[in-house]
């Protein structure tokens, strides 16, 4: 669907995927969005078309392995422009890039960063001139011209709509905001023209009866080390859906319908509070939430939860949907 919308490639960072996506016939571009460990060299360099790369040892060992076969890998070299994540430190440039020179089986097709997603350090245009400006000295040095500067991931789509990122910039490596709408990156001013339900889960309730809303009895530790503290609300209509946190990030779930409450979770149950929803659910009723980044992320990657594309079902407001069902 991704490359039906006119996406330039796929980027994925595990090799499980990236295996997945060439069986089921994807010829397009695939960028491998994280350095591989050393023994995968080999499968870098036979199954993607461009690697994210940091460490001289690494890409001296991805040259070795591409002039054993026969062929030149292209990287994208990154660099930390103050995430503190993946990335070489500015000042190790040119030494980086004149070493790099010197290895046959490597090309340096681009230069890119990481922001927001560890140090949460937000794009701005200070910070991403300061990527162009990288780019520009890697170009003198290897006289020839970058395909790719890649300034970010979504996080950089704000400045993309205002006008403000970086003459140069031609690379954004978009996820969030194609899956989820970009609700976590336009979180004040949602951009209209994005889908913020194009995913979703859902969980089938298999329990629903009236409860007293605190625990009774001596309280201590829930099974993952926490003190939960529970108001006293008197005695609440609730649902258990058959879903929990191995599947997904609890605290990331919204329900759909009104007058549904997440109430926690262990392991595979997860516990909801439906004395307000109208109508009350059922046992067997489905229940359906939307998802932060992280819960679809554990979702997606849970082998306990189905992906299930539902392109002849619509919503409520008619729009096509794509659903995840536990």
């Amino acid at each position: 669907a991704m490359l039906r919308g006119g996406v330039a490639g796929i980027a994925e960072s595990r090799f499980e995927n990236i295996r997945r996506l060439r069986d089921s016939g994807i010829n397009a571009p695939i960028m491998l969005l994280r350095s591989p460990p050393m023994a995968r060299v080999e499968e870098v360099v036979r199954t993607v078309d461009i690697s994210l790369q940091s460490e001289l040892a690494t890409i001296r060992e991805i040259s070795r392995i591409a002039e054993r076969m026969g062929r030149i890998h292209d990287i994208m070299l990154m660099i930390d422009l103050g995430d503190l994540r993946e990335g070489i430190w500015p000042n190790d440039l040119i030494p980086t890039v004149e070493q790099i020179l010197q290895f046959k089986g490597v090309r340096i097709a681009g230069i890119g960063t990481n922001l927001g997603c560890f140090g949460a350090i937000m794009p701005t245009p200070e910070n991403l001139g300061q990527l162009v400006a990288h780019a520009y000295k890697t170009e003198r040095l290897s006289g020839r011209s970058l395909d790719v500067i890649s300034g970010g991931a979504s996080s950089s789509l704000p400045l993309l709509l205002e006008g403000r990122l970086p003459a140069g910039i031609n690379n954004l490596r978009v996820g969030e905001a194609i899956l989820q709408g970009g609700v976590e990156t336009f979180r004040d001013t949602p951009w209209a023209e994005l889908e913020p339900d194009a995913c979703r889960l859902t969980s089938d309730i298999i329990e629903v009866k009236l409860k007293p809303s605190r625990p009774i009895g001596q309280s201590g530790y829930d099974a993952f080390g926490n003190q939960p503290v529970f108001p006293d609300e008197g005695d609440r209509l609730r649902a258990i859906a058959n879903i929990g946190r191995e599947d997904v990030l609890v605290e990331g779930l919204t329900p759909i319908a009104r007058g549904i409450r997440v109430l926690g979770a262990s392991s595979d149950h997860l516990l909801l509070d439906v004395a307000d929803a109208d109508p009350r659910p059922s046992v067997g009723d489905r229940v359906a939430f939307r998802m932060s980044y992280g819960a679809m992320l554990l979702a997606m990657t849970s082998e306990y939860v189905e992906k299930a594309p539902m392109h002849d079902v619509e919503d409520f407001s008619g729009r096509k949907m794509v659903q995840i069902t536990a």
